[in-house]
Parts: C-alpha cells; structure tokens; sequence
C-alpha cells in the first residue's frame, strides 16, 4: 500500500475502534438502568469504565513502544471485544452481578489509551510520507474520533432501544473485533515509518527509567503543566455531562436511548464538521486565541440549554453550535503535542498527557450522578456550565499559554532584513 492508502487506513481503524467506545458509553449506563440502578450506580458504571483509561494511560505508554504501534492497536480492540461479548453471554446464561458487570467494564477500558496512543504514534510518519502537512494530518485524524462518535452514538442509540443494552453490546464486541482485523491487513510494517531517521530511538533504560524519563518530560514542559491542569478539569465536567448527566436527562426529560444517541450523534457529526474544516486553516490561525474561542463554545451552549430544562430541538441546537467549535481542539492541541515531544518517546508522552489529562474522568461521571441525586439534573448542569467556562478562560492570562503559537523555523528567523529595510 502506498502512504496515502496507509494513511487512509489508519484513519479507517481509528474510526472503527473509537465507534465501538462510543457504543459502550451509550448502552453501559442503560444496561445499569435497565437493572433497576439509580442515578448514582450509573455514576459507579461510569468511574469503573473510565478510572482504566486513565491507568492504562499512564503505564501502558513504555508498553506500546517495546509491543509495538500497530500490534498494540490490534491486542486492546481485542480485549475490548473479549469483555464486552462476556458481560451478555454471562447475563443470559449463568447470570452477572453487579461486581462482575463493573469488572468486566473496567477490564474493558484497560487497554483502549494504550492502542489510541499507538495508533497515534503512526500518524506524523505516515503523514510526512504522504506529504500531507502536520497540522492537517491531526485535524484528519481528530475528525475521525469525531466521525465515530455520528456513527456509534446514534446506532448504539437505535441498537438499545430495539434490541437492548444487552445485545447492543454484544454487537459493540464485533465492531471492536473488525477494529483489530483491519489494522492487521492494512497496517503491518507502518511502525517503521513512525520515528524518522533524525530521531532514532534511544536503548531502553528498563521500564521504571522509561516511564520516569516521560514523566519528568512532562512535568518539567511550561506548557504541558499548564495543558494537563485545564483539561483535566474540563474532562472532569465533560464526563460529568455525557456519562451521568446526559443519560439521566434523556431517561427523564427526553425520549430514553434513542434521544441520547440522536443527541450524542449531533454533537459527533458537528464536532467531525469542525475538525475536518479546520485542519484547512489551522496552519493560517492564531492558535491561543481560537482555542480561548472555541473551548468556551465547545461547553457553554451544550450545558446551558440543559440548565434550562429544554426539549429535544433546543438540546440539538445547541450541540451543533457546541460540537463546531470543539472540533477545533484537539486539532490544536494534537499538532503542538506533535512539536514538542520528541517522537522517539511520543508514546509514553502521549500516554502520560492522556492520563494526567483524564485523571479527573472517573470523578465527574460518578460526581455527576451523586450530585444529580441531591440538587437534580437540571441544576446540576448549570453548575458544571458556570464552572465550564470560568476554566476555560485562562489561556488568555498569557505566560507560558504564549508557547501554544507555532514556532518560527530558524532559518526564517535568522534572514536577514532586506538593503532598504535597514535604512
């Protein structure tokens, strides 16, 4: 295959993969639902699905680069798809309790960072390949997470609502088994490209040294430090929302399942509009100023309406306006991640970015269902839109949020000023 269809298929895999995690948020809490569960068990649900993803991160980066990109991608859809086909079989056959439906969520999730952050760590390689510029890469590449929440959501949505959570997610178990078939007939042998010949990679010191090494990266970058702390408590907020409070709201204010996929799918297909149109005119935009923008959109508006206690118009409404301006995000924050990490340990960067940006995930989804038990759905989306958008305007304090714009080549800088300018 050539670069471009390498680059294709990389984009095919991650769509896949990411539309059955998409699947598995719709039809968990509807499965705890389903059981007779309140409002906070769907929030315990929630902290068991997502506290993994937070480990895996953290640990499993140094992994991925001593398995390997691409098989690290293949073995966590596998196990995805292994978990997920047993919470079923076992419901139908010898029964689940509730310890085994937590344990089998989480050991789902376990591995997911992980394969994300190997297929992320082809993507530069394959772009360069292909002589697609960075920026426009992430932007692909960031749509394409987008694009498999518009696919997943909406059909995990229809799936519950016509056959169960139950059998939705028995069905979310084959899309992750296509996920890691895909990625074994199109992407073996695309690890060779992921680090240039300018940056080989360093002897492993062992796996502590490894991870330590990427951690103090991490710790000691202005940038990174200031990153982790803002999107760790926007995810926080986000979980809040699209775990606890957004299944809740479609149970007693919408029309169940089908709603939360028509809800979740908007936000998806808009957010997947905004990255793809962006990655056009990142390269031509101020970076800081349009993250400031688009991150107090991307929450505002989706919050707000729910605040109110409006109906199914005013929700999708309000999720295109927000979904627009988040696809703008990760597009961002993909191509600096890209320009500061050195890519001979971009994996375990990447894992331990994702880890500390997703520390606060667990919390939300089972702060959210506690706190909607005691002061309502309602008010509770309220404070998370106060909060929201307080937080996401501290970039425009300046300081070490100034390193977001991209970085002037040195040869650029060091041209010398044309005979008549110096006069």
């Amino acid at each position: 295959m050539n670069a471009h269809w390498r680059l294709r298929s990389l984009l095919a895999v991650q769509v896949v993969s990411r539309t059955g995690n998409v699947a598995t948020t719709i039809a968990v809490p509807f499965v705890v639902l389903s059981r007779g569960g309140s409002a906070t068990d769907v929030g315990i649900a929630a902290f068991a699905a997502t506290v993994p993803i937070v480990l895996g991160g953290a640990f499993g980066g140094v992994l991925v680069e001593r398995f390997g990109f691409v098989r690290s991608s293949v073995a966590s859809d596998l196990v995805s798809a292994v978990t997920l086909v047993t919470i079923p079989l076992l419901a139908w056959t010898v029964g689940l309790p509730a310890w085994a439906l937590l344990v089998l969520v989480f050991l789902g999730g376990l591995f997911d960072t992980p394969g994300e952050s190997g297929r992320r760590v082809l993507l530069p390689g394959l772009a360069t390949a292909a002589g697609i510029p960075l920026e426009r890469a992430v932007g692909h590449f960031e749509a394409s997470v987008r694009f498999s929440v518009l696919l997943g959501a909406p059909a995990a949505g229809l799936l519950v609502g016509a056959v169960g959570p139950m059998a939705a997610l028995a069905v979310t178990a084959a899309v992750f088994a296509a996920a890691a078939l895909l990625a074994v007939l199109t992407l073996r042998g695309a690890g060779a490209t992921a680090v240039p010949d300018a940056d080989p990679v360093e002897p492993s010191a062992g796996y502590w040294r490894d991870l330590g090494s990427g951690l103090r990266f991490c710790v000691r970058d202005p940038l990174f430090r200031l990153v982790i702390a803002l999107v760790l408590v926007t995810n926080l907020l986000d979980a809040a929302r699209s775990t606890a409070l957004l299944p809740l709201y479609a149970d007693r204010v919408l029309d169940g399942a089908q709603s939360l996929g028509i809800v979740s799918g908007t936000f998806g297909g808009a957010a997947f509009l905004g990255s793809l149109a962006f990655g056009y005119v990142a390269h031509r935009v101020p970076r800081r100023i349009t993250f400031v923008v688009c991150f107090v959109l991307a929450g505002g508006p989706s919050l707000v309406v729910p605040a109110f206690g409006l109906g199914l118009p005013w929700v999708l409404g309000a999720c295109v306006v927000s979904g627009l301006a988040a696809g703008a995000l990760n597009p961002i924050l993909g191509a600096v991640e890209l320009e500061r990490i050195p890519s001979s340990m971009r994996a375990r960067v990447f894992g331990l970015l994702s880890a500390g940006s997703w520390a606060g995930i667990p919390l939300g989804g089972l702060a959210g269902g506690i706190v909607a038990d005691g002061i309502g759905v309602t008010a509770t989306f309220g404070v998370v839109a106060v909060v929201y958008t307080v937080v996401t305007l501290s970039p425009l304090l300046g300081g070490s949020w100034r390193l977001m714009e991209r970085r002037v080549p040195a040869v650029q800088r060091a041209q010398p000023l044309p005979a008549d300018a110096t006069k």
